[in-house]
């Protein structure tokens, strides 16, 4: 069997983190490929080393000393080195680095070196073999992840190689220049080398037992979903629900590769695992519920509406133009309601508005602000009578008044808007009814 293993910055932050990861991959064989994030903090008001490396940047670009900035992120690494009894040594590093910096390399060289370093210690620690990631994963010139040549590359070079580290979060540009993933783009990293060593498994761990239910800061003490499948976990990382980068799926998932999410500091919890299907039936109804703030509703009115050939694509036509994506678009005989991100219309509303009207001639145009949309996603909902009723009779009961509810032909999730205000107590209500209740 073959394990890839993704370790975030808080499971790195530490000599004494290193060593739970350490003792986490050596009582597995089989977890034969690491992937390390950049250290984050060891305590609530520390600094991530990332967060470092691009204020000690910034600096530089400012023509301002840098050198007490990048001395502290030294430190940083020389505490872990110390703190594992390791003879190592990263000045050869730091130096090469303090040039590149002078040399304008770019933001994204040196929020990369977070993970090079981070990988440099976790190898030397392991006695596992290190390979830059600027020489097996790539971009194109127009910074798009290229996914054949690093998928050829990176399954050559690792077929070779029985345990390996690779620093997640960057690649490299066809001129050489180190380019990043996004923020949380170890996860990613992960993803690649599993598809490319054709993992059994991709393990991704982190400072949490695996995926919860509801976001724990609106329901303390929230369930853990034990199985979710790429969909489910798709429909709700869409709406905030955050543990894996959203982007780190499609690699695997192509390739049917599960994920677990594990925690660093309770390696015995099972988790979550995300499969791309599976038979085992949800310990509850629903399998997460989330959302989002910030949503305004355009409710577009006009008499045989429905009758008319080419209406909705004039309508949407109105936001295409201004560049505005549309979330839902909800609709009745002679109603029709597109919701947009307030903060992306608000800027272009009398814009678009009027090209509603010139467009589609409706016979009222009606603005509805400070809505929150959420996500009731479950697999079991469609074996499942009377959710949407079970949804209804809670939000009531909690006396929240639902603005829309939309549900999709897949039958795996459920739509529902409310004012922003209500947001945290109809997650509540939800929850409630769908978890707790079956307790």
């Amino acid at each position: 069997m073959k394990k890839v293993v993704k370790f975030g910055g808080s499971s790195l932050a530490s000599a004494d983190q290193f060593k739970k990861v350490a003792d986490i991959i050596h009582a597995d064989q089989d977890r034969r490929y690491v992937i390390p994030s950049a250290p984050g903090k060891r305590f609530t008001a520390d600094t991530k080393v990332t967060d470092m490396l691009y204020d000690c940047y910034n600096t530089v670009v400012e023509n301002k000393p840098f050198e007490d900035k990048l001395a502290n992120i030294k430190a940083r690494y020389d505490e872990i080195i110390k703190g594992l009894n390791l003879k190592l040594s990263l000045d050869k590093e730091f130096e090469i680095i303090k040039n590149e910096f002078v040399s304008n390399a770019g933001s994204d060289y040196a929020a990369s070196r977070g993970e090079y370093l981070n990988g440099i210690i976790m190898a030397n620690y392991l006695g596992y073999e290190f390979i830059d990631s600027a020489e097996v994963i790539f971009f194109d010139e127009n910074g798009g992840f290229d996914t054949d040549k690093t998928n050829q590359i990176l399954s050559k070079r690792l077929a070779s190689i029985e345990r390996a580290v690779v620093p997640g979060f960057y690649g490299s540009l066809p001129d050489g220049k180190v380019k990043t993933f996004s923020r949380g783009g170890s996860d990613i990293t992960g993803s690649i080398v599993a598809k490319a060593v054709h993992a059994d498994l991709y393990e991704n761990w982190t400072d949490v037992s695996g995926f919860l239910i509801a976001d724990p800061r609106i329901i303390e003490s929230a369930e853990t979903i034990e199985t979710i499948t790429y969909r489910e976990l798709r429909e709700l990382s869409y709406m905030g629900a955050t543990v894996l980068h959203e982007d780190a799926i499609f690699p695997v998932r192509k390739e049917g590769i599960p994920i677990n999410i594990k925690n660093t500091n309770a390696p015995d919890d099972f988790g979550t695992m995300i499969v791309e299907s599976t038979c085992r039936q949800p310990k509850y109804t629903i399998t997460g519920v989330a959302g989002k703030k910030g949503f305004v509703a355009i409710n577009i009115e006009k008499d045989m509406m429905n009758s008319e050939i080419g209406f909705g694509r004039k309508v949407l036509e109105a936001f295409e133009k201004h560049n505005i994506s549309f979330e839902h678009v909800p609709s009745g005989i002679d109603t029709m309601t597109v919701f947009v991100h307030q903060p992306e219309f608000e800027g272009k509303e009398q814009l678009v508005l009027a090209d509603i009207h010139r467009l589609a001639a409706p016979d009222s145009v009606d603005l509805e602000t400070d809505l929150a949309l959420i996500a009731v996603v479950g697999r079991g909902m469609r074996a499942t009578r009377g959710t949407a009723g079970r949804i209804f009779a809670a939000l009531a009961h909690a006396n929240i008044n639902v603005k829309m509810i939309d549900q999709g032909s897949s039958e795996l999730n459920i739509i529902i808007g409310v004012k922003n205000s209500d947001f945290e107590a109809a997650i509540k209500a939800i929850y409630d009814i769908f978890v707790l209740v079956q307790l």
